[in-house]
């Protein structure tokens, strides 16, 4: 599958961070489906088998990024579906947190728009 039928699902309990993180993909040419909870984002995914990436906040309430992303590891139909940590949590040992939780890459907010476009050339 080429890389612009691929979609992105960007999870995040915030709509302005979907608002924003949508139109700057669009920009670039993604194609994008938004979830405003981690449940939400789960369901997209067992239904729709062209998300290439997941965009997963990693603070919402209800369940969190690293609750969803041990769901999706124990999902055999999503367990390879690489997962972009995108968090407000820049601490020291937050990045590895996210990556031992099973993400498979880290951007802090505000986002920088050209870590996250590499990010996702290496993913999808």
């Amino acid at each position: 599958m080429s890389i612009s039928t691929k979609k992105i699902l960007i999870i995040d309990d915030d709509s302005r961070n979907i608002f924003a993180l949508t139109a700057v993909l669009k920009a670039k040419g993604y194609n994008c489906l938004s979830a405003v909870s981690a449940q939400q984002g789960l369901d997209i995914l067992n239904t729709d088998q062209e998300i290439g990436v997941v965009l997963m906040d990693m603070m919402m309430p209800d369940m969190d990024g690293y609750q969803a992303i041990a769901k999706m590891k124990e999902n055999e139909e999503l367990k390879e579906v690489p997962v972009i940590a995108v968090t407000a949590q820049a601490m020291v040992g937050d990045r590895e947190r996210c990556l031992n939780a099973g993400a498979n890459g880290y951007v802090s907010k505000p986002v920088n728009v050209d870590e996250l476009m590499l990010l996702l050339k290496n993913h999808i």
